[in-house]
């Protein structure tokens, strides 16, 4: 595991040492009501960083969560990614604070390493995630579960805010999602409205409904984002 994170460090040296050709930066921080990700709570009102450097299609970011509440994790994520026009393929590393961020041992450590794969039609994107290493869930067996997720998103504009609609489906038991079996966990639909500032700084506020069928529960998010691109 420790290969992996050696090679993400050194790709993001490449990129950053490669500013002659045009390497593109972008840093942002969104304050949000609750942590809701991909149909289930995680956390309650937080503070979610991000900065991220790209190069001809190569990616690599760092997304971080910080909540108000004491009994919430701390949450460090690191994505390696390329895309080229709409395929896009990447992986992540998750961590979370309830082990020490440097135990990488099978069965202690709180990684959990992610591939990803998709296509940007414009219209809808489609994107698989599947855990393949760490901190994974179980089936039913009681196995590594390989946890995935399957979701589709689709933009559009109507009466002058960017909406998004969402559909995440678990295709396979796993405890990480709370799936017993194929089932939805995710139906979203969520509306933002960017406010530019000098043409450079945008102030993205944005408000969404999310329901969880498996859980049987639906989520009022609403967030502010400050990005400088």
């Amino acid at each position: 595991m420790k290969k992996i994170l050696y090679i993400l460090l050194a790709v993001a040296s490449v990129v950053t040492a490669g500013a002659q050709d045009k390497v593109e930066a972008t840093l942002g921080i969104d304050f949000v009501n609750q942590y809701l990700w991909r149909g289930q709570k995680l956390g309650n009102i937080s503070l979610q960083p991000t900065l991220g450097v790209a190069w001809k299609g190569l990616s690599f970011s760092t997304w971080g969560n910080v909540g108000f509440d004491k009994d919430d994790d701390k949450e460090l994520d690191l994505t390696l990614a390329y895309r080229i026009r709409g395929f896009n393929i990447g992986v992540s590393d998750y961590w979370f604070s309830k082990n020490s961020y440097f135990q990488y041992k099978a069965h202690k450590t709180t990684h959990v390493w992610e591939a990803n794969i998709g296509y940007d039609f414009g219209f809808l994107n489609v994107q698989w995630y599947t855990n393949f290493a760490g901190n994974d869930g179980k089936n039913l067996s009681g196995k590594r579960a390989y946890s995935s997720y399957f979701e589709m998103t689709a933009p559009f504009r109507l009466a002058k805010l960017d909406w998004e609609a969402s559909l995440g489906i678990v295709p396979y038991a796993t405890d990480s999602y709370k799936a017993n079996g194929f089932c939805v966990t995710n139906i979203g639909l969520k509306a933002t409205k960017d406010f530019v500032i000098k043409q450079k700084y945008h102030l993205p506020v944005f408000v969404g409904l999310a329901a969880n069928p498996r859980d049987e529960k639906v989520y009022l998010l609403c967030g502010i984002a400050f990005h400088l691109q």
